[in-house]
């Protein structure tokens, strides 16, 4: 996402990136970043929670009326409504991917 953004600006169109991992996006340098604490796949919160994901949304539009330019990050406060461990561990799959498979046979013991 950081490189279409860039890509997406350099047309002159502003962007906001809304990710989980707003350290990444601040390295690959990403124009416009809202962070949210949020499991991986979810960056506007729960499936149905439709106050959430409008409180994302508006606060990434907020981002973007403010950012005086590129460089901005904001990171939402906002807490996820189940534990962290258990929201985390709810969308690993049963079978780890062939990658991380792989991974998981490098890592020393």
């Amino acid at each position: 996402m950081p490189v279409l953004a860039r890509r997406i600006e350099a047309a002159g169109i502003s962007t906001v990136v809304v990710t989980m991992m707003p350290d990444v996006a601040d390295s690959l340098l990403t124009p416009r970043v809202l962070g949210v604490e949020f499991p991986f796949g979810h960056p506007f919160g729960l499936p149905g929670d439709s106050r959430l994901q409008r409180r994302v949304l508006e606060a990434a539009l907020v981002v973007l009326a403010g950012a005086g330019g590129p460089g901005t990050r904001v990171d939402l406060d906002v807490e996820w409504p189940v534990p962290v461990r258990e929201a985390y561990r709810s969308w690993q799959p049963t079978e780890p991917s062939p990658i991380v498979a792989q991974m998981l046979k490098r890592r020393p013991s």
